[in-house]
């Protein structure tokens, strides 16, 4: 005999399929309150920051770290490489200008100072000796030119009166012609013997002049060589500051190798480091001022410099106006570098909010404070304190400033006090 088999009305598959249609529904229903502006959520007053907007002068300025340094600093190599032998100063001592620092020594360079010595020694004695030299030929060709003239004027005065006695048959025309003979002989020995003589003054002028310019460069090579040798002692060459010396007696240092340098502590300067970003707004003349024991002090860009390292620029300040007494080398400053002039702008106060809207919505409270509603707004330059407002906002418009990590998918905050 056959049994009935009562039919199920909900079946496994029925259920599961009616489920998941229902989370569907529930996900879009969700979707279409959120996108609505239905999103609310009750916020404690005491866990949130409210800021007013307001209008007023407005600066943009980085906060930038600024290291105080001498004005200028010179640096000290070696000029000549040696063995330190003695140091007369320490490090920090205040020096004057051609105090000596240290003492090195240099045996090949004291041996080659002793060789161009006796080399100037040697070619002055030789110079000597040629100048001697040509005054004894000096003096002979000039006894030679006394007897060539001596010997043509009594020639010609034997001449001239054999030509006279000829001219009266007095004497006959042999002995005429022999004396004739010996003035023309006379006169062209005075000739030669007066040429010899100038090219004789000329040559030993020449030969002179030589031996000067010769003894000359000697000297001066010689000059170089004690000079050398001089700076086998390396001294201060401007007031100020000894740093960073380092040298130990019986230490070898090599030439050009860095010994210390010199601070001149007449003024300082502040070196700062900038974040690359700012590079193209940055130039000398621009202003930055930082407090010091209560007290604000002034400071303009003097020098840029343009390599960027590790994210990084540099540039020099200088004071302007009063200095603050005891500052020292190496100490901090936090500058506030001024990237534009004071201008009238709609300010907002700065906060966490920024971090999760990049300036472009906020929560901006209702009239009785009740109720913060999410809007669009355009903020533009900022500075350490607060925010412009280009677009979206009012002067007494109250605005959320705090940080938005749990809110950042509401579209509406219920604000409420906490309950004690």
């Amino acid at each position: 005999m056959d049994r009935v088999i009562q039919k199920r009305k909900w079946t496994t598959k029925k259920i599961l399929t009616w489920t998941g249609i229902t989370l569907i529904v529930l996900l879009i229903g969700g979707s279409i309150y959120y996108n609505s502006g239905g999103s609310k959520l009750n916020v404690e007053t005491e866990r949130i920051t409210i800021s007013e907007v307001k209008k007023g002068p407005f600066k943009e300025f980085i906060p930038v770290n600024g290291v105080i340094l001498p004005v200028s600093t010179i640096y000290l190599d070696a000029v000549e490489g040696g063995r330190v032998e003695e140091i007369f100063a320490e490090d920090g001592a205040v020096m004057k200008k051609g105090d000596p620092i240290l003492r090195l020594s240099n045996t090949d360079l004291e041996l080659s100072l002793a060789n161009q010595e006796t080399s100037v020694f040697n070619l002055l004695t030789q110079m000597q000796i040629s100048k001697n030299a040509a005054n004894q030929n000096t003096i002979m060709k000039l006894n030679q030119g006394t007897d060539a003239e001596n010997a043509f004027q009594e020639a010609k005065r034997i001449y001239d009166l054999n030509k006279q006695l000829y001219e009266s048959k007095a004497i006959s025309l042999q002995e005429f012609k022999q004396s004739e003979n010996s003035y023309t002989y006379a006169v062209k020995k005075k000739i030669l013997t007066d040429q010899i003589l100038r090219q004789d003054s000329v040559s030993s002028k020449e030969e002179f002049n030589q031996a000067k310019e010769s003894f000359k460069r000697t000297q001066e090579a010689l000059r170089i060589m004690r000079k050398k040798v001089e700076d086998l002692v390396v001294r201060a060459p401007v007031d100020g500051q000894l740093t960073s010396l380092d040298a130990e007696i019986g230490q070898n240092k090599n030439k050009g190798e860095r010994l210390g340098q010199i601070d001149v502590i007449t003024g300082f300067k502040v070196r700062v480091e900038i974040d690359e970003h700012y590079i193209t707004r940055v130039y000398p003349g621009l202003e930055g001022e930082f407090t010091l024991s209560g007290k604000d002090y002034k400071m303009s860009i003097q020098k840029v410099y343009s390599q960027v390292k590790n994210g990084k620029f540099q540039v020099d300040m200088k004071f302007e106006g009063e200095i603050p007494k005891d500052i020292r080398r190496g100490q901090t400053l936090q500058i506030r570098l001024a990237l534009s002039d004071e201008t009238q702008a709609l300010l907002l106060a700065k906060g966490g909010f920024y971090q999760q809207t990049g300036g472009n919505w906020v929560f901006k409270l209702n009239e009785d404070g009740s109720v913060a509603y999410r809007i669009d707004v355009q903020l533009g330059r900022q500075n350490p304190e607060y925010y412009e407002v280009l677009q979206g906002l009012k002067p007494g418009d109250k605005v959320i400033t705090s940080g938005y990590d749990n809110y950042v998918n509401s579209q509406e905050l219920i604000l409420k006090e906490s309950k004690k």
